[in-house]
């Protein structure tokens, strides 16, 4: 065998913590910088020139942006996420409301259907609410 063939015994215990560490550094700088691009477009508070500024800033010089970004800006990354999140659980409950539910001809038919049957309304009465739905 070759003398500087390296096995993975060869590999010191410690050269493998500071290798996991640097990983683990860079995938956190990694998600902070992407959170921080995200967090800037999703500011609905800040402008156009406001927005091309900061991701400017965060581009090219990203150490010193981020961390001048989260100084400047961290305290409501957490509120805008949150109302971010709120916006979307609307919209999307919303749609469900929309979708699966609600008040449609059908349900409205069995309504009058049942206040026809106990004599809450006359036929003739259950009639005309009928076209009305059905004209709706």
């Amino acid at each position: 065998m070759s003398k500087n063939l390296i096995l993975a015994y060869d590999y010191p215990l410690l050269g493998a913590f500071w290798t996991m560490l640097w990983i683990f550094m860079w995938v956190l700088w990694l998600f902070l910088l992407f959170r921080v691009i995200g967090d800037i477009f999703r500011d609905d508070s800040m402008g156009g020139w406001g927005k091309t500024g900061w991701l400017f800033f965060v581009i090219l010089l990203p150490f010193l942006g981020i961390f001048v970004y989260l100084i400047a800006r961290g305290r409501d990354m957490g509120k805008r996420e949150q109302e971010h999140a709120k916006a979307q659980r609307a919209s999307f409950d919303s749609y469900i409301k929309e979708t699966a539910g609600g008040t449609g001809h059908a349900d409205e038919l069995a309504k009058l259907s049942d206040l026809k049957n106990k004599g809450a309304i006359t036929e003739e009465e259950f009639q005309q609410a009928k076209q009305k739905v059905l004209a709706a």
